[in-house]
């Protein structure tokens, strides 16, 4: 390639002549190129869509000067006729070229291309153009993609650096303002300075299936010699000095060497890009002056972690994308062996675990490697892991960033302890070996692994890689002498693999063996060595979903309770104690007013599968004990769409007016289903439910005709939402003594190419029958009454002052208080919203409604929407309704309506739904 910089317009005019040699054993007839740069072309591309799965809005915001494309000026054969080529709506970063003729195996082929690269901006994905002037480059070029099993792969970006290239020779001229400087993992072959405007180097680099361009101003890189390998690193950190960093990269280089393999090439990037991409999660990305780890091990396990991932890419021929649990299990296994050489009493909350005030925490007793066991077991418990087999780009974020990554690590790690004698790190060296030679995938691994043990390890690719089976054992029948003990071991699912049983005494390890279940009648003995507790899978060896059936106290073999154990906060499950978290709260209403209690609660860091959540409070206006509580058991379905069902029960004691309070019991069951292809946001949930309300009169409350009521309740979602469209159905039945009622909607949301969003919501509810005296039952226009108390309103009695204002979108959904505001027969509404700029929105709803003995009423109203943050924050402001012009009535400040969300939980919502 011959690549001329422009920093101006940020776009690389390139030159390309291409050598391709047809080393399979097929004919070709076309020829696919990795066009990825292109994927930045328009916001309809498979990059975009991904982008609005995920909701980052960046993308479909940004301007088109900040997007990327590759435009093609001339493509042609070594005879300079053109060829045909085709870039498909479907696959915009694939470019097909059709060949005159077949390409027999072993015939050679050239290609002449002369496009242009026009560089995305960084923001989207760190790759491209910076706010400097300068570019990290990556995946700029067409790199003729991997062939394989008869086929090209043909993967598109995902943004999640797994392109597949063909293991290719290149030699790279670039030419650039004098200014400016490149830094890359080729090798310099020359470099000519001796023009006043631009350099030029010539680069190189052989048996590669890509490489890296960081183009600077100002060099941020820094050149570490190991003598097997030229390091060059950026990776900020101010608090070591340099002689620190080269020895930590050195220590780093020398481990990759002798643990995998020698690398293959003379230079390696190490870039704070690539680590800010793919950053290890944990309390190291704390500010470091209230990191809990020291400067230089931060830096440690920031360079290791980088290193390795760059090294496996660079060096391993496998397709990244469907084999990608073959480069993170060595990774992640890797970082393991390296912590257990160099860090084996770190903690995984560094110096926070001498502090007395944390000592009781599970959390602190956890050494470095055991929390990769906690970041798959976090999916896991929520039933939402993969198997590890599956391609990259079918797995949700979390698990493609940590649970995955860190179970493929714990895998192997789990296969070592088990095989023992070396055999699988032996293994792992005999295979980076073969991708030095020729082109792999992860069943050269597999087959590598099976050779070198004597042991059948099918289960480990069946069960452990290929499936999200689980792992669940538990002792069962155990007796003990002296001098022995003999135990049943029950599996707790249908998968039977390898686990250790240990002996302890005094919690000091007496014994331990691996033990091979293949049924749950087999009768297992061993020597006692004084051991007073046998426990299963002690070091978390293996990847199982539930450890707190795993020991027996051989004391006593009566069961026992688990102790007590009360923390503050939050903390890991202990298998050993029955733990209850407690919390200060502090809530508000207008008539409890500020509401202090302290919350007591099961709910550790993972998932379980009964929670209880009680939350005894005081409310300071009222004078009175008030509260709320929950108790939930999950059940999940591993292999079905029906994925949870939820069976619940929950109170509620507070104040509805000044001089009343109301409890609520809640019974419900909710079965919630989601498709099989986890990445699709599509959700279904099927509720039922009996709400009971007991209400206390008020002198405030001009109706008291029902102070107690129970209404059955049974309500179906169907909701699929992203960035760009959101859909949502809703049906929902209220049965009581004294009505019934059945009520529909439809949402829309849709976010067009000119950055406008359209909002649309329609509702239709009607009354079975209603042998009611009041509206207190009734649909409401701009307010529902809330009688099932599903609703966080500060002030639901208030008809006059700002609590009054606050605004729900449910039923009529209107925003002016129209006359009349209930409808006891039947209502429907359409809600219409649209952005002019930004986040200010024109808003209008129209509407029918009757109530009996009455005609139908057609009401409607407009106006201005702040649509801060969607569904949290939001201020409307009428303009003209049913009532006239109100922007110009008096006392217009009262009819400003609101919508603010202060819980928490609901607000982190926001912050997870692009992982999960």
């Amino acid at each position: 390639m011959e690549v001329a910089v422009n920093v101006e317009l940020k776009t690389l005019n390139v030159k390309q002549d291409i050598t391709y040699y047809n080393t399979s054993k097929d004919s070709l007839i076309s020829i696919v190129l990795n066009d990825w740069n292109n994927a930045f072309s328009d916001k309809n591309t498979p990059l975009a869509r991904r982008f609005s799965d995920e909701f980052y809005r960046g993308f479909h915001l940004a301007k088109a000067s900040e997007r990327g494309n590759t435009t093609i000026i001339n493509l042609t054969d070594s005879d300079n006729v053109a060829l045909e080529w085709e870039r498909t709506e479907k696959d915009p970063d694939l470019v097909v070229i059709k060949l005159k003729r077949k390409l027999y195996p072993g015939e050679k082929l050239d290609l002449h291309l002369i496009y242009i690269s026009k560089i995305p901006s960084d923001k989207f994905t760190r790759y491209g153009f910076d706010q400097n002037g300068g570019m990290n480059l990556k995946n700029w070029f067409l790199s003729p993609a991997r062939f394989e099993n008869h086929n090209f792969v043909t993967n598109n970006n995902f943004n999640l650096d797994d392109i597949a290239n063909a293991t290719t020779d290149y030699e790279v001229n670039i030419k650039l303002p004098n200014e400016y400087s490149v830094t890359t993992d080729l090798n310099l072959v020359a470099e000519d300075a001796t023009n006043t405007s631009f350099k030029t180097y010539a680069f190189s680099g052989n048996n590669r299936t890509d490489f890296n361009f960081f183009i600077e101003k100002q060099k941020s890189f820094t050149s570490y010699e190991n003598g097997s390998v030229e390091v060059l690193s950026n990776l900020k950190n101010k608090k070591i000095t340099e002689i620190q960093k080269a020895i930590i990269i050195n220590r780093v280089v020398t481990f990759a060497n002798s643990f995998i393999g020698k690398y293959p090439h003379q230079k390696i990037t190490v870039s704070q890009t690539d680590y800010d991409r793919n950053p290890f999660y944990g309390l190291n990305q704390l500010p470091s002056f209230i990191s809990p780890f020291t400067d230089d091990f931060i830096f440690e396990i920031t360079f290791l972690k980088t290193y390795l991932n760059n090294y496996l890419k660079n060096s391993l021929k496998l397709d990244p994308r469907k084999d990608n649990w073959v480069y993170d299990g060595i990774q992640i296994y890797s970082m393991m062996k390296f912590m257990e050489e160099n860090h084996l009493d770190q903690k995984m909350l560094g110096r926070l675990s001498d502090w007395k005030l944390f000592k009781s925490y599970n959390i602190t007793n956890l050494t470095f490697n055991e929390q990769y066991s906690y970041y798959y077991m976090l999916m896991a418990r929520k039933n939402l892991d993969q198997p590890l087999g599956d391609p990259k780009n079918t797995l949700i974020k979390f698990n493609e960033q940590i649970a995955s990554k860190y179970r493929a690590g714990l895998s192997l790690s789990y296969l070592d302890d088990y095989l023992n004698h070396n055999i699988v790190p032996e293994s792992l060296q005999e295979f980076y070996n073969l991708n030095k030679t020729e082109q792999t995938n992860r069943y050269d691994f597999e087959k590598i692994l099976t050779k070198n043990t004597p042991k059948k390890i099918d289960w480990f690719f069946n069960t452990i890689i290929d499936s999200r089976d689980i792992i669940d054992y538990k002792f069962s029948h155990v007796s003990r002498t002296k001098d022995s003990i003999q135990f049943q071991i029950k599996n707790r699912t249908t998968n039977f693999v390898p686990i250790p049983v240990y002996g302890l005494k005094k919690n000091e390890v007496v014994f331990k063996t691996w033990i091979e279940p293949q049924n749950n009648d087999s009768i297992y003995e061993f020597d006692r060595k004084s051991a007073d507790k046998i426990v299963l899978n002690y070091d978390n060896e293996v990847p199982e979903y539930n450890l707190r059936n795993n020991w027996k106290s051989l004391k006593s073999l009566v069961i026992t309770n688990r102790p007590v154990k009360f923390n503050f906060a939050k903390d890991l499950e202990d298998p050993y104690y029955n733990q209850i978290l407690y919390i200060p709260t502090l809530t508000y209403n207008l008539y409890d007013g500020f509401t202090p209690g302290i919350r007591f609660h099961n709910k550790t860091i993972l998932d379980k599968p009964f929670t209880f959540d009680v939350n005894p409070a005081y409310s300071i206006k009222a004078g009175t004990v008030s509260g709320s509580s929950a108790f939930v058991w999950n059940q999940y379905y591993r292999n079905s769409t029906l994925y949870n069902v939820r069976y619940s029960i929950s109170q509620n004691y507070y104040h509805y007016a000044p001089d009343a309070t109301y409890l609520r019991l809640n019974p419900m069951v909710q079965f919630r289903i989601r498709e099989e292809n986890f990445r699709d946001n599509r959700k279904q949930l099927f509720m039922f439910r009996q709400v009971i309300v007991n209400r206390e009169a008020s002198t405030y409350i001009t109706d008291n005709s029902t102070p107690n009521y129970s209404i059955f309740n049974a309500r179906y979602s169907n909701t699929k939402t992203e960035l760009i469209n959101h859909f949502n159905f809703m049906t929902d039945f209220q049965f009581a003594g004294n009505f019934g009622k059945v009520a529909g909607e439809i949402e829309y949301r849709r976010l067009f190419e000119n950055n406008h969003k359209l909002n649309l919501r329609f509702y239709a509810g009607s009354f079975l029958y209603n042998t009611t005296n009041s509206d207190y039952f009734s649909f409401g226009l701009d307010r529902p009454t809330d009688y099932m108390f599903d609703y966080n309103f500060y002030g639901r009695s208030e008809s006059t002052g700002f609590f009054s204002q606050q605004y729900v979108m449910a039923e009529g959904g209107f925003k002016s208080k129209i006359q009349p505001a209930y409808a006891n027969q039947w209502m429907t509404a359409l809600n219409v919203s649209y952005s002019i700029w930004n986040w200010i929105e024109a808003y209008g709803d129209i509407g029918f409604m009757r109530s009996k003995h009455q005609s139908a009423n057609f009401v409607y109203d407009s106006g201005i929407r702040l649509n801060l943050v969607p569904d949290y924050f939001e201020v409307y402001f009428p303009v003209y309704s049913n009532n006239g012009w109100e922007i110009s009535q008096n006392k217009y400040n009262e009819k400003i309506r609101f919508v603010i969300t202060l819980s928490p939980k609901t607000l982190l919502n926001l912050f997870t739904r692009k992982w999960f």
